[in-house]
């Protein structure tokens, strides 16, 4: 009697463990306990420790923390650009260990050739990756299609340095689109830019989401920007040995819209959630008991001038 007990209990553990697995193998996007060690002079620095993360088709994930918290070095194992020391990273059940044209990033310096136009710069993407798919005609609509995506046709003639910063990131956004990528990574896109232009290229992401579905990866600094744009918020520990200490659902409905969400409880509720870890939980104490002294000499010259 006893011994049927133990038997239907263990088979009910291996059935759920087995539910578990599943789930963690049908993920769109999945981070596998991940750990990231850099070799240094004095031994190894270990960057990341222990990142496990799931992602599902077509979400949009804020990675937020505090610099040196790993957020880029997440980014570039997803990218490809780094390996994992530990754990890796699956794309549809494929192992991710090199940089491809599934994977496109987007950075904060938008990365243009400047001899080039700008129709040049996304053609560059095109030609490589669908060079034996598309025909020129197929290729030339395909790169309109992308520039007309962020707002972007009426200067496709225009070089680099005949646009300013938000258009130059509109063109870099087109260029990565444009590749067709299954997920789209960004590192702080905008981070460079100034406060309305920043708020026009929230909203035209927030559109290109909602037509393509792209799952997408942003780094960012701002807390009104991730709760905004997010699913869902990845918030980051301090490094070294940085892992991911809370993840916050964003449950407000799409379309959003900045104005009206700055009266919304909800809205804001989340907003301060994200202030609570950043600013309590994961508070970076900075030593400031040592005061800085002005140099001797530089100090006599300013009670001579007075």
């Amino acid at each position: 009697m006893n011994t049927t007990k133990i038997t239907n209990a263990n088979i009910t553990n291996t059935s759920q463990l087995t539910d578990t697995e599943s789930s963690a193998n049908n993920a769109f996007l999945n981070i596998s306990q991940v750990d990231m060690v850099f070799p240094t002079a004095t031994g190894g620095f270990t960057a990341l420790k222990g990142v496990d993360l799931k992602i599902d088709q077509g979400e949009f994930i804020s990675l937020i923390g505090h610099s040196g918290c790993g957020k880029s070095t997440v980014l570039n194992i997803v990218a490809g650009l780094y390996q994992a020391t530990k754990g890796g990273i699956l794309l549809n059940n494929k192992e991710v260990n090199e940089p491809g044209p599934e994977r496109a990033v987007v950075f904060q310096n938008h990365s243009l050739l400047p001899w080039l136009t700008c129709y040049q710069n996304v053609e560059l993407a095109v030609k490589q990756i669908f060079s034996k798919t598309m025909s020129k005609g197929e290729m030339k609509e395909w790169i309109e299609y992308n520039l007309k995506l962020v707002h972007m046709d009426h200067a496709m003639l225009k070089r680099p340095d005949e646009i300013s910063g938000g258009m130059k990131q509109r063109i870099g956004i087109a260029r990565a689109l444009a590749m067709q990528p299954e997920v789209l990574l960004m590192d702080e896109p905008f981070g460079a830019l100034d406060a309305l232009t920043r708020a026009h290229m929230q909203d035209s992401l927030m559109e290109i989401q909602n037509e393509l579905n792209n799952t997408v990866i942003m780094i960012t600094h701002d807390v009104d920007e991730a709760v905004l744009l997010s699913d869902r918020i990845v918030m980051m520990t301090n490094g070294p040995e940085a892992t991911i200490g809370e993840i916050l659902e964003v449950n407000l409905a799409r379309p959003r819209s900045r104005l009206s969400l700055a009266k919304d409880v909800e809205y804001n509720r989340l907003r301060a959630e994200v202030l609570t870890f950043l600013y309590e939980k994961q508070r970076k104490v900075e030593n400031i008991s040592n005061k800085t002294v002005a140099p001797q000499a530089f100090a006599k010259k300013r009670v001579n001038e007075k």
